[in-house]
């Protein structure tokens, strides 16, 4: 062996023994979720900022945490551990944001409360609805006009069409599957908590509001438990629609978020329940689209049948 192979060999050994005296590469960032609190929660939601703003004043040692952009504050709310935030408008924003707030607190039960359109032409402006249970309406088959006015769908997905279509659009279960179900399954209504329900509906005296400023209602609002609700990534302001809803879904009302957090809530095995109030009637009215004149006063009264319902739970 001559004296350069040799010198190749010493280097060649050399540089084993220091790859195997260097140090492990750092482990890669850990992707599980940091939760900012252990306390078991109620999840208090509103979609935006004026829905808030009556509820917010009212925690109790609130303490602010932010993630992703999201303000979450907890501390109490009628005595009750609360979290609550924003989950912003329309249903991709509820979605995402309920499941933001069930990764990073000990969140028991939710509750959504805001304002809605209303659908059932037996209610009114300021009441507030709890429906039993809410759905997807916007789960659209969108048809193949074979004539004019003549619309079909592909026969594979006919059997899940099970509700009167609007033109050429056919509502759809959504597929979900949760811990409790891991098997993918189709699914149109998302049941409120029974529970819930049930202390909702013993609230009794509530005192919802009928003025805002000089402006007053013709009737006093009124709490009404039960029946459906429906969402949609659309905010809806037309007569033909709203009849539609009403007529197919039986719905009391429609909205742009609860039957998204409804979905996650199912999905993770949270209980949920929805407070909304009437700040217009979806189109129907006689003139121009009511929210902007009575959407503080729904919000109000929506804030107000949440806060019987906190203070009421067992």
């Amino acid at each position: 062996m001559t004296r350069y192979t040799r010198l190749l060999g010493a280097m060649a050994l050399a540089a084993v023994v220091a790859g195997c005296a260097a140090p492990p590469p750092p482990p890669a960032p850990s992707k599980t979720a940091v939760r900012l609190d252990d306390t078991p929660r109620i999840a208090v939601i509103s979609a935006f900022a004026p829905e808030l703003t009556v509820l917010l004043p009212k925690v109790q040692q609130p303490v602010k945490h932010s993630v992703n952009g999201v303000d979450f504050t907890t501390g109490t709310l009628e005595g009750k551990p609360v979290v609550v935030f924003l989950s912003g408008i329309s249903m991709t924003n509820a979605a995402m944001n309920t499941q933001l707030v069930l990764d990073r607190f000990n969140v028991s039960h939710i509750v959504f409360s805001g304002i809605a359109g209303g659908v059932n032409l037996r209610l009114h402006i300021g009441d507030v609805t709890v429906p039993a249970q809410w759905g997807q309406y916007m789960e659209w088959l969108m048809a193949r006009e074979d004539t004019p006015g003549q619309y079909s769908a592909p026969v594979w997905m006919k059997s899940e069409l099970t509700m009167s279509a609007f033109g050429m659009m056919h509502p759809r279960p959504v597929e979900v599957r949760s811990a409790a179900n891991p098997q993918l399954n189709k699914k149109f209504w998302f049941e409120a908590d029974p529970k819930m329900l049930a202390t909702a509906r013993s609230l009794q005296n509530v005192g919802l509001e009928h003025c805002l400023a000089a402006t007053c209602l013709k009737q006093r609002p009124q709490l009404v438990v039960g029946g459906s609700g429906v969402s949609g990534q659309a905010f809806v302001d037309n007569k033909a629609f709203r009849e539609y809803a009403f007529k197919t879904f039986e719905a009391n009302v429609l909205d742009m978020e609860t039957a998204a957090t409804a979905m996650v809530a199912h999905s993770n095995g949270v209980p949920y329940i929805a407070f909304r109030s009437l700040s217009d009637l979806a189109g129907g009215g006689d003139g121009e689209n009511e929210m902007g004149t009575f959407m503080g006063l729904a919000a109000a009264n929506s804030a107000k049948v949440l806060q019987a319902f906190l203070a009421s739970w067992k």
